[in-house]
């Protein structure tokens, strides 16, 4: 597959090719001229998407200290008195983080894409703190020479189905159980349609070997621990966050979209910001491909008809190095699917 990897952006911009250059030259001219019409236009100081950004930024903030604060607290609390049980606290800071994940993630389809990036990073940062406080206070056993009742052991085939959901909910970063979905299924063919549907965010989880079709427009799209699925989706108007995935094809468009420890899959993708990807390998990208009525009007409505090639240009945050990540490539040609029709 390395030998089939996509070049960088730097070395597109240096091919030798004219008819790249060419097609490279006017997309820079046009992204050019759409950001100085942008900042000719936004001569009010009271413009709205400038007010979205800077009440996002102030509410991200102090949302942020906040739980950097609690962290001190039960850090401080966990020195002066070893044996309390903090467990209620640290699972109210990891609500409160999952909170401020589903906050970005909502409303990245206006951010400046640096400020996605910095968000995020911050967010990273806040899970290793709270697992780094986690593994410190947490409360340790006494030693006691009470006697209780023996217990009968279960055998290991009686362990519930809840306590399995239970233990996977836990190791998620994606806590977002109450929100409506698609959960636990095999071999099945599942269809949401969202026109005229009040749902903002939507939930796949659990499934294995299904084919999930998702027509018109929804705000937010949480996927995690699939296996061998296909996931066919309509315009998502903010994010997509992936956690967990192996064996999937993708073909989704959004604002945004986040892979976190996927495995050989493929993506069919459109979207605004450059894709970003986290502990995965063996991703690859191709444009979307994707059909059904009315599709062409709701990627208009959602402001995704255009495709900037941001799929072409991904972020791996486990790749610090200026040459190509070994974890993501472009899917060549010969090997795409051809449109599919939902």
């Amino acid at each position: 597959m390395n030998d089939q990897q996509a070049p960088s952006a730097t070395t597109v911009g240096m091919s030798t090719d004219p008819t790249i250059q060419r097609k490279h030259a006017a997309m820079i001219e046009r992204l050019s001229n759409l950001q100085q019409s942008r900042v000719s236009n936004k001569t009010d100081p009271k413009d709205p998407s400038f007010e979205s950004t800077k009440s996002f930024l102030l509410l991200f903030t102090n949302s942020k200290q906040a739980i950097e604060s609690s962290l001190t607290q039960v850090q401080q609390i966990s020195d002066t008195d070893p044996t309390q049980d903090l467990k209620p606290e640290l699972e109210k800071m990891s609500l409160s983080i999952t909170e401020l994940e589903k906050l970005v993630a909502e409303n990245s389809y206006f951010l400046p894409p640096y400020e996605v990036r910095s968000s995020l990073k911050t967010i990273s940062d806040l899970k290793q703190t709270l697992d780094s406080v986690t593994s410190k206070v947490k409360p340790r056993k006494r030693f006691s020479f009470k006697n209780r009742p023996t217990k009968k052991p279960e055998p290991a085939n009686t362990i519930t189905k809840e306590a399995i959901e239970n233990e996977r909910e836990q190791q998620s970063s994606y806590k977002v159980k109450d929100s409506p979905g698609f959960r636990s299924k095999e071999n099945e063919i599942l269809t949401k349609e969202f026109k005229g549907s009040k749902i903002g965010e939507f939930v796949l989880s659990d499934l294995t070997n299904c084919e999930v079709r998702l027509r018109e427009c929804f705000r937010t799209l949480f996927i995690n621990r699939l296996k061998n699925c296909k996931i066919y989706t309509g315009p998502v108007l903010g994010s997509i966050l992936i956690e967990e995935v192996e064996g999937c094809l993708f073909a989704v468009a959004s604002h945004q979209i986040r892979i976190h420890d996927l495995k050989e899959s493929d993506f069919y993708l459109r979207c605004r910001s450059r894709p970003i990807i986290e502990q995965s390998s063996g991703v690859r990208f191709a444009p979307y491909r994707l059909c059904y009525d009315e599709i062409e009007s709701d990627l208009r409505e959602s402001n995704l008809d255009d495709d900037t090639g941001s799929w072409a240009n991904v972020d791996d945050f486990q790749w610090l190095r200026a040459v190509q990540s070994p974890n993501w490539s472009i899917l060549p040609e010969s090997q795409r699917i051809d449109t599919v029709n939902i």
